[in-house]
């Protein structure tokens, strides 16, 4: 009785089954955003050579940019998530696709590094902090079966806009400069906002808006708010806590290749549009990566986090084979090696988002996210300019990939102390009860903070 109320209520507020219907929709706005965001975070390495050239800096000077950008996107994304719990989703999106946009419009203006630091780094990497989390927390929340496959078509983007971009940096540079081409992608980058308007209203019922106006006033209840917006919680779960170390280590050595392959290929001898190339190339292999990882996870043969670990230490082998394919100057033994990475590094991505709920559960995602990524910005932070400053001491960036790859091999390492890890059977995910006791009754509060409907549905269980 109790399950049919909910169901007959949800539809009554407009949701949709999982697995269908609108779901596909935010799919295609994710497929887009995502190809804006680090589709073009990735083609950044076209902008790497240029800037070195233009401000007369050192490697690692110039790899902050990237780095704070990304770290900002990580930093942030805890933001994104607690606006989206407190307030509406498609806001916050909309907010951060004109975030993202207006950065790189203000960069193309830059005189120094500070204002490439401020504008490309700090407000386009907060604009898609507000983006990321939110649009893949959305598409999660309205999948279930074809979850995995879902993120790994919205991902998908990512590896067809590295095939793209790379080659269209390429020709924008050199057509209007580095000014010119950053200032198109601004307004390229402002599309996002129409992504964000695809995510419909968030519909609260009214058990989640009564509070009482003291309570809502103290202190002490709005830092609960906050917490609870955040996910705080999740800090002090063990299975939480080793996920994240292991993601952190992963993301120290996963975006080097995207911002120093196409110096390291310069470097060693290729033209501009071939080493480009190289890049585009591994944006073609990771686009079936991603959405062939997605379809083989769900159908349940293995367990998602052991695919994760499968796909993760290949991805670590062959970013340290990337500089050894190069030591013989054959410009076919780097494609060939850029096309395994890439296969690996998109399938590994999908794994990464689809481990997520099993470990948080679906009601605690958007928060959980948010934490997340906030938590492994400092390794955005500080794994490219690490990588650029090998490059600086050695002369040439074989060192900058072995240590890169050799994190992501760590974090794999890592996964393997996670709970029930050696099991053959997924173990139910965790859920987050609120219990509330007033005398006779006890609420049972649960909330779908990820979805885009964010429906509060209270169960009433009579004490016996």
């Amino acid at each position: 009785m109790t399950n049919r109320k909910l169901k007959s209520q949800s539809q009554g507020d407009g949701a949709e089954d999982p697995d269908g219907g609108w779901g596909w929709v935010l799919v295609v706005a994710l497929f887009i955003s995502t190809s804006l965001v680090f589709g073009l975070m990735r083609g950044l390495g076209i902008f790497f050579v240029e800037f070195v050239q233009y401000f007369e800096e050192n490697a690692q000077a110039i790899s902050w940019i990237s780095s704070i950008g990304l770290a900002a996107q990580q930093f942030f994304s805890p933001l994104g998530a607690a606006l989206c719990n407190a307030y509406n989703t498609r806001l916050v999106v909309m907010t951060g696709g004109f975030l993202s946009g207006l950065g790189l419009i203000l960069a193309s203006q830059a005189t120094c590094l500070v204002h490439l630091y401020l504008t490309m780094g700090l407000i386009s990497g907060l604009g898609w902090g507000l983006v990321f989390t939110p649009m893949v927390a959305t598409v999660m929340a309205n999948f279930t079966r074809r979850r995995a496959l879902a993120v790994g078509l919205g991902f998908s983007s990512i590896g067809l806009s590295s095939f793209a971009f790379n080659p269209l940096f390429q020709l924008l540079v050199e057509k209007y400069a580095w000014r010119g081409a950053l200032l198109i992608l601004g307004g390229l980058s402002l599309n996002i906002m129409a992504c964000g308007a695809l995510i419909r209203p968030e519909c609260r019922s009214k058990a989640s808006t009564k509070a009482d106006p003291q309570s809502r006033s103290s202190r002490p209840d709005l830092l609960q708010r906050v917490s609870s917006y955040l996910e705080v919680s999740l800090l002090y779960e063990r299975p939480y806590l080793t996920y994240t170390l292991g993601v952190t280590l992963f993301n120290f050595g996963y975006f080097v290749p995207y911002f120093h392959l196409v110096a390291h290929s310069r470097q060693v001898g290729f033209s501009e549009y071939r080493a480009a190339f190289i890049m585009s190339a591994a944006g073609i292999t990771d686009i079936f990566g991603r959405i062939a990882s997605g379809w083989f996870s769900d159908l349940g043969r293995f367990r998602v986090v052991h695919l994760l670990t499968f796909w993760t230490v290949l991805a670590a082998v062959f970013i340290m084979l990337l500089p050894v394919s190069s030591l013989t100057g054959s410009y076919t033994a780097m494609i060939v090696m850029s096309l395994l990475y890439g296969f690996c590094s998109g399938a590994l991505t999908s794994m990464v988002f689809a481990v997520v709920p099993m470990i948080m559960g679906v009601e605690r995602m958007m928060g959980g996210l948010g934490l997340l990524q906030l938590i492994e910005s400092c390794a955005g932070l500080l794994g490219t300019p690490l990588s650029g400053w090998l490059r600086d001491m050695t002369g040439n960036y074989t060192a900058s990939f072995v240590v890169a790859g050799s994190f992501v091999l760590l974090g794999s390492l890592t996964m393997t102390t996670l709970p029930h890890y050696f099991s053959c059977t997924e173990p139910p995910p965790p859920q987050r009860p609120v219990l509330v006791d007033n005398g006779d009754t006890l609420n049972l509060e649960q909330k779908d903070s990820c979805s885009s409907k964010f429906n509060y549905q209270t169960v009433e269980q009579t004490q016996r």
